[in-house]
């Protein structure tokens, strides 16, 4: 059992200084550089999010997630309540409005899914990355280049009759 609660659930909260505020700028480059393997994949396929748009995400979204740190280290040493989950919830709700800005209806289908989610994605690996878990981060970069890259694209192509089909691109 630990004797500090909070040691026990953050432990870089065991001691604020210029150290946590360096740990977590080089985390939010990391989560930069590692959502711009992702803008720079789509950037390849001529998508409409490239490196800078999945950097940009990447790197808010780990500096939304060192603030949450900090906050809820500040929350811990003012009162003993913190809740660790709020920022990173608002990212969600924040980067699934940008997401949607990428998607397209056309006369016939819907473009831009896959920009979308991409975008999304990157926000979470930013958020994870932000808060610490290095490996998770880096394995779900590697993870989505290679579902964006070795998985078909799919087209749906709905005609004037209504009658929608599903087409591999």
């Amino acid at each position: 059992m630990c004797a500090d609660v909070r040691g026990c659930l953050i432990p870089e909260l065991r001691s604020r200084n210029m150290n946590l505020e360096l740990e977590l700028l080089l985390r939010c480059a990391a989560a930069a550089l590692l959502a711009g393997v992702i803008g720079w994949d789509r950037q390849e396929a001529n998508k409409p999010a490239g490196i800078r748009t999945h950097m940009l995400v990447g790197a808010g979204a780990a500096l939304f997630a060192a603030a949450s740190i900090l906050i809820l280290g500040d929350a811990w040493e003012a009162d003993g309540r913190g809740d660790a989950v709020r920022i990173p919830a608002g990212i969600v709700a924040g980067v699934g409005f940008l997401g949607a800005g990428a998607i397209l209806r056309t006369q016939g289908g819907v473009s831009g899914l896959t920009t979308a989610a991409g975008i999304w994605v990157t926000a979470a690996i930013g958020v994870l990355v932000g808060s610490g878990f290095w490996l998770l981060g880096v394995g779900a970069t590697v993870l989505v280049v290679a579902i964006v890259n070795l998985t078909p694209a799919t087209s749906v192509q709905r005609s004037q009759d209504g009658v929608t089909s599903e087409r591999d691109t």
